[in-house]
This record gives structure tokens, C-alpha cells and sequence, in this order.
């Protein structure tokens, strides 16, 4: 893969550099967030290893940027600080995950390989639920013939939902199996994701396929 590092720590940047090159990777590093975003417009790296703390631009406002750019790329969002109001804000910016400092080199490429793979197509089947067809091997999504754009998040999570059509998920389950993570805490996370879902999937229809299911969480049904 060709990844984008964006880290102001010069010893930091040059270990990941070192250690994914070993890994088989092409990588690129910018050490300010001006030039992290200029690097990750570019629309050539499969993967973003992002700090927050960055001169010129933080890491948050560069992840807000690239999704409101429509720059669909997974983001590892790394930080020292692991207050939970600090992960929440790394998600709802756009991150795909997040990884506290310090951090183990491995677990850096497990999360890596996680992002990566949610973001590309896995196995070759076709989705249907309604007009709404979601193929995985080209990873496209279309209502009615229509072509919708989503980034890696939104799709992993619409893939879950047409996978148990018509099954009331719960935010936990949802959390789990997209996120990876199992607190109810982040509930809010599953909120915001599934109301950007909507406006993709469901906006400008008069059926909409994505419904909540009061005191649980969300069912996809035609």
C-alpha cells in the first residue's frame, strides 16, 4: 500500500517511515498539517496515519476537511490523549480509528490492516435490499440505478445493515462490528454515522429503507 504518514514528531515520523517501508509499504511523510492536507488531496494514498497535534493545521480539522472534499481515504487518527471526548471528536470528524500514544508498532499495523480492508471490497457478492444494491467486490453502492459516494465508515456500517435486513440491530452490536469497539458510550458515534447514511441513502426518496428502532437502535427493510 501506499500510505500518507502526517507527524510532527521528526523520530516518530522516520520509526513508522522505517517500519512500514520494512512492512512492504510506500510511504510519504509530512511533518505540518498544511502539508498533510496538500499530500493527502493528492488522492494516492490507501491509508492516513494522522497526529491530532500538528502546526499549521490540526489533525482533526484535516480529517473534517478531506470528508467534506469528498476524499474518502481510511485515517488512523494517533494522539496523546485518550479522553473519551477526545476519541468521540476523532470519529466524528471523519477518523476511521484511533490509536492512543504510546502504541506498539503491531498494533498500529492490525488497525491499519482493519481500516484497509473495511474500506475495500470483501468477498464478490451482491447486496439487495429494495432499489438499494450494494456491490462488494467494485465496493459500489446504488439506489435506483443512482451511484452514492460513501466514505469507508458509512460503507462498512450500510454493509452490516443490508447483511441482516430487516434485523434490529442494537448500537452496541453496531459498535462492534464496525467499529470495533464495545462501549455503549460511543453510542452517539452510531447516531451521527447512521443520520449521514441517511442523507445518502434516503434523502430525496419517498421510502426510506433505514429506520430506527425505538430503545434498540436501526433496521434496514424495504
Amino acid at each position: 500500500m501506499r500510505l500518507a504518514v502526517v507527524e510532527d514528531d521528526r523520530s516518530l515520523a522516520e520509526a513508522l517511515r522505517r517500519g512500514l517501508v520494512q512492512e512492504g509499504h510506500v510511504v510519504d511523510v509530512a511533518r505540518d498539517g498544511v502539508e498533510g492536507l496538500d499530500l493527502v488531496e493528492s488522492g494516492v494514498h490507501d491509508a492516513v496515519i494522522l497526529d491530532v497535534m500538528l502546526p499549521g493545521m490540526d489533525g482533526m480539522t484535516i480529517a473534517r476537511r478531506l470528508r467534506e472534499e469528498d476524499i474518502h481515504v481510511p485515517v488512523l487518527m494517533l494522539t496523546a490523549r485518550d479522553a473519551l471526548s477526545d476519541r468521540l471528536n476523532g470519529f466524528n470528524a471523519g477518523a476511521d480509528d484511533y490509536l492512543t500514544k504510546p502504541f506498539a508498532f503491531e498494533e498500529l499495523l492490525a488497525r491499519l490492516r482493519s481500516i484497509t480492508r473495511r474500506a475495500g471490497a470483501i468477498g464478490g457478492e451482491m447486496l439487495v435490499v429494495g432499489d438499494l444494491a450494494m456491490d462488494t467486490r467494485a465496493r459500489e453502492v446504488t439506489r435506483g440505478g443512482k451511484l452514492i459516494d460513501l466514505p469507508p465508515r458509512e460503507y462498512a456500517l450500510l454493509e452490516y445493515l443490508m447483511r441482516h435486513p430487516g434485523q434490529a440491530l442494537s448500537r452496541t452490536m453496531i459498535l462492534e462490528r464496525v467499529w470495533e469497539y464495545g462501549f455503549d458510550s460511543f453510542a452517539n458515534v452510531v447516531d451521527a454515522a447512521i443520520l449521514r447514511l441517511r442523507r445518502a441513502v434516503d434523502e430525496g426518496y419517498d421510502n426510506p429503507l433505514i429506520h430506527t428502532v425505538r430503545g434498540v437502535g436501526y433496521r434496514i427493510k424495504a
